[in-house]
Order: structure tokens, then C-alpha cells, then sequence
């Protein structure tokens, strides 16, 4: 229960991406560039699909982490 000087509950602010700076043996960037060519991702994208795979096998996956996001144009309306 509220009580009137409490004000109603404070709105969930939708969680940002988090940006992260990093830094891979060039050999090793070109591969997984190629990988994501392969499968229509950009590398940033395919880095993200192997780390929560990796998280997810490892059973380290945390509920809370939401869907991937899609990528490219929206579906057409019909």
C-alpha cells in the first residue's frame, strides 16, 4: 500500500545496450567476420549470438536477458 506522499511507482526505464571496447587478434577478428558474413550477421551481432550460446550451454545464461533483437527491416504489414 502507497501512501499519498509516496507518489506512485517509479517507471522502468527500458535497459540500454551496454557498448564494450574489444580488442582481438586481427586473424582472429577476419574469421569471425567471414562466419558472420556467412550467416547474414554483422560481427558485432554473431559475437553476441556465441557469447549468450556459450552462456547458455554453460548453464550461466541469466533469465532476465531478453531475445536477441532483430536486425534489418520489419516485416511488412499486409
Amino acid at each position: 500500500m502507497t501512501t499519498p506522499s509516496e507518489g506512485p511507482a517509479p517507471q522502468r526505464r527500458p535497459q540500454q545496450r551496454k557498448q564494450v571496447l574489444l580488442r582481438l587478434d586481427p586473424a582472429v577478428y577476419e574469421a569471425l567476420a567471414r562466419w558472420a558474413g556467412d550467416e547474414l550477421r554483422s560481427a558485432n551481432a554473431q559475437i553476441e549470438f556465441l557469447l549468450r550460446r556459450a552462456l547458455q550451454e554453460a548453464g550461466r545464461l541469466p533469465g532476465e536477458a531478453g531475445p536477441l533483437p532483430r536486425r534489418g527491416r520489419p516485416p511488412r504489414s499486409q
